[in-house]
């Protein structure tokens, strides 16, 4: 039973510890794009693909560094993936200074569920 219980733990901790450096990543990536755009030029058709982008190796990066159990990979990867989406949300609505709710949400949510299944498995396998 005790060996169970930190195994659950270990597992709450390792997604917990993910969300936040997927956040990190984000916040890191986005402003290194932002300046690119403004050196560059960059049309701003290109944004969106490059949030998503900028999302998914967030989860992945996060959770291969911070996922360490080769357990229930799968699992712990759609918690990170679908709880960075919605930390990142409410961070970037935060400093856009409004919330706008649309079908962007459902996207995101889909993408970083999906996103996290597939990251979660990998860093479990790599881990064996």
């Amino acid at each position: 039973m005790e060996k169970a219980a930190k195994q659950n733990k270990s597992a709450v901790f390792e997604v917990i510890k993910s969300v936040i450096v997927a956040v990190i990543i984000s916040l890191v990536a986005i402003l290194l794009v932002a300046f690119m755009i403004k050196l560059f030029n960059i049309s701003t058709t290109a944004i969106p693909i490059i949030n998503q982008v900028i999302k998914g190796l967030s989860v992945l990066i996060a959770c291969l560094i911070c996922i360490r159990t080769p357990s229930n990979g799968w699992i712990k990867g759609i918690v990170v993936g679908l709880l960075y989406v919605m930390l990142a949300f409410v961070i970037f609505s935060l400093l856009d200074g409004q919330f706008k709710f649309g079908l962007n949400i459902l996207n995101d949510v889909a993408i970083g569920g999906v996103t996290g299944m597939i990251s979660g498995i990998i860093a479990v396998s790599i881990r064996k």
